[in-house]
């Protein structure tokens, strides 16, 4: 069996806190543990590491790899998408991988999962899996429903048809409907909601691929690296759309579980615990008469009064407030923000890095500050900036700083100026994160005015 974790998925449903550098599968909901380590550690409770294949995209490579190491799952592979091309050739992708890297056979089980749900208790979704797993050894395509708790519009439904020890065969897949039809299906009772995960044989998956989605299915029959170079060619559609509507001989388990897939800041108020009056708070909150309330703060203090059945989340540079039950229109704002050109649709004012992470602190006309964090053994690339010089400030830790021919080390409550146009890197030597502060000026501050030399992570100048 080999676990396939999609994790490429920008999202914009949970703006502002999910955001297309850094989505939501990489947020911490409900503990320490981000979404996508939560699901990494369902499953290591029915294989081992070497047996999961995370799908991602270049730009959350370093978080991914971040986030195995933390989970001890450091020896899973990853698997790079050249393009976002939905699930369909995501999964395609993936069994090419698995065959060409892994050595997977035909017979081998796929078992397909988001990275963004929360799913409890572990041991019951364990156990489901491995039912699942067995009942696609057979041949047959296997899907979990979830029971729907309402009308939900934010979810696809399957229809079940007959009970067949337990998994029912599965007359349709319904996209998501409109309230009037997701009532209907849940007055109906034989509707869950799609989980979106999956379990096949790679042989079964290539064939149904073959039969519905011929060119997405001839090039993942060639070589990974040919994959690999025409993946963007391929068809940007959803296995649910592309396969599991025609398929054959498909059945779904009702899973015995809880779940909810953290889709809507009203999801996220359902999942978190709540005071007497109904309100969920997290962070630095304070509330007075409020009732029935989500109230998130990430830096500053949020303070409300009177408030009910209201949403209010905070962010270094953005506020969300809205009714709870219009939560699917915060696409809407992140829709209206990328026409208007502005940053906050995509992009934090913390921003994660392979060597480590920087925060923007302040900005005004011809400078910018911020405060970086390099880990320990870690490297910027060898770079240079035709716009901007930069002038840094060691808060901690010891840097190895390379500025033209030069290199000295800089230590705590000392600085070091970089002049425009000189080529300069930045280490971190030691034990302990490095943090220092970095003070750019110039008639131009873009993160395109790098151009690299050198960079151990393989990126290129941007």
């Amino acid at each position: 069996m080999k676990i396939i974790l999609l994790a490429g998925g920008g999202g914009t449903r949970l703006f502002p806190l999910s955001r297309t550098r850094f989505p939501k599968q990489f947020l911490k909901v409900t503990g320490d543990d981000s979404l996508f380590a939560q699901t990494v550690k369902r499953f290591l409770a029915v294989t081992q590491p070497q047996d999961l294949v995370v799908i991602t995209n270049r730009a959350y490579e370093h978080l991914v790899k971040a986030e195995l190491a933390t989970c001890g799952a450091k020896e899973a592979s990853v698997a790079l998408e050249p393009a976002g091309r939905n699930t369909a050739p995501a999964i395609a992708l993936a069994a090419a991988f698995c065959r060409d890297k892994l050595g997977a056979a035909e017979s081998e089980v796929l078992f397909v999962t988001p990275c963004d749900h929360v799913i409890e208790p572990v041991d019951a979704f364990a156990a489901a899996v491995q039912d699942a797993v067995k009942l696609a050894e057979t041949g047959v395509i296997v899907t979990f429903g979830i029971r729907p708790t309402g009308p939900e519009t934010g979810y696809g439904y399957i229809q079940a048809g007959r009970d067949l020890d337990g998994a029912f065969t599965v007359d349709s897949f319904r996209e998501k409907p409109d309230r009037e039809t997701a009532e209907r299906y849940v007055a109906a009772g034989n509707y869950y909601w799609n989980s979106g995960m999956f379990a096949f044989t790679m042989g079964r998956f290539l064939e149904e691929l073959a039969a519905q989605q011929p060119a997405i299915a001839a090039l993942a029959a060639q070589p990974l690296e040919q994959v690999l170079e025409r993946f963007e060619e391929t068809p940007d559609i959803s296995i649910d759309y592309g396969i599991m509507e025609q398929a054959a001989n498909v059945r779904v388990i009702p899973l015995p579980a809880y779940w909810n897939d953290i889709g809507s800041w009203d999801a996220i108020y359902d999942v978190l615990g709540k005071d007497g009056d109904g309100n969920a708070l997290q962070g630095d909150c304070l509330s007075i008469d409020c009732k029935n309330t989500l109230m998130l703060s990430n830096r500053h203090l949020v303070a409300g009064i009177g408030l009910d059945d209201l949403l209010v989340v905070e962010t270094a540079d953005a506020i969300l407030v809205a009714k709870k039950g219009e939560s699917q229109k915060v696409k809407d704002v992140v829709a209206n923000l990328k026409g208007r050109g502005r940053r906050e649709a995509s992009e934090h004012l913390t921003d994660y890095r392979p060597w480590g992470r920087y925060t923007i602190l302040g900005e005004g006309p011809d400078y910018k500050i911020k405060r970086i964090v390099v880990e320990p053994g870690q490297v910027l690339s060898l770079q240079m900036h035709h716009h901007r010089s930069e002038h840094w400030v060691v808060v901690n830790g010891t840097a190895l700083v390379t500025i033209g021919d030069r290199e000295q080390m800089v230590c705590d409550n000392e600085s070091v100026f970089v002049p425009q146009t000189v080529k300069h890197r930045l280490s971190n030597p030691g034990k302990v994160p490095l943090v220092l502060i970095e003070v750019q000026s110039g008639r131009y501050l873009g993160e395109d005015d790098i151009v690299r030399f050198e960079d151990v992570y393989g990126r290129s100048s941007q």
